[in-house]
């Protein structure tokens, strides 16, 4: 298992700015694809107390499963590489999160998913993310910024964001929205 801090940086933006980004960074053909499958308890007892438990699948064989769990400045993660069998097999049956995770007990199935199409660059003292989040038939844009350092990457995403005349709009988590869909 890894663990890390991530500590990040979002706006929600038009596709337009979205797709000028792409442009300005020369990133059109640098396009991923990777899915988030998102699980939780049936009483929905991890986004109770604001942990978001994912497989992120990437490509046809790379999976991970993460756990993440906020802080004031991020979020700690904890990660495991998953076999494409042990996913699948996690995403039709569920799992216990202790087989994973020891400090986490619970038996959780997969309840909803998002698709998010995305590029990345470095930057500054970080790395940008455009994405394009695709769930419960709703298409979202946003920019992420990735850093090691709250204030360092603070200052330099609102540097950013003014440099590119973004004007900031908060966005929910992903997991928030893809929950959406089955939370009414």
């Amino acid at each position: 298992m890894k663990k890390n801090i991530e500590i990040e940086f979002k706006t929600a933006v038009s596709e337009k700015v979205y797709q000028d980004l792409l442009e300005e960074f020369g990133l059109e053909s640098n396009v991923f694809k990777q899915t988030n499958y998102y699980f939780d308890t049936d009483t929905l007892d991890l986004n109770k107390q604001q942990i978001v438990l994912r497989i992120r699948k990437k490509g046809n064989d790379y999976y991970k499963v993460t756990l993440k769990s906020q802080s004031d400045h991020g979020a700690y993660e904890y990660h495991v590489l998953l076999t494409p069998e042990q996913a699948n097999e996690m995403l039709e049956n569920g799992f216990n999160t202790k087989d994973f995770f020891d400090h986490v007990d619970y038996f959780v199935t997969f309840k909803t998913s998002l698709d998010n199409l995305r590029a990345r660059t470095p930057y500054e003292v970080g790395t940008l993310f455009f994405d394009r989040c695709d769930y419960c038939g709703i298409t979202e844009y946003e920019i992420e910024y990735e850093v090691d350092n709250f204030e360092e990457g603070k200052v330099a995403f609102n540097q950013f964001l003014e440099n590119h005349q973004i004007e900031f709009k908060p966005t929910r988590r992903k997991s928030d929205r893809a929950l959406t869909c089955i939370v009414k």
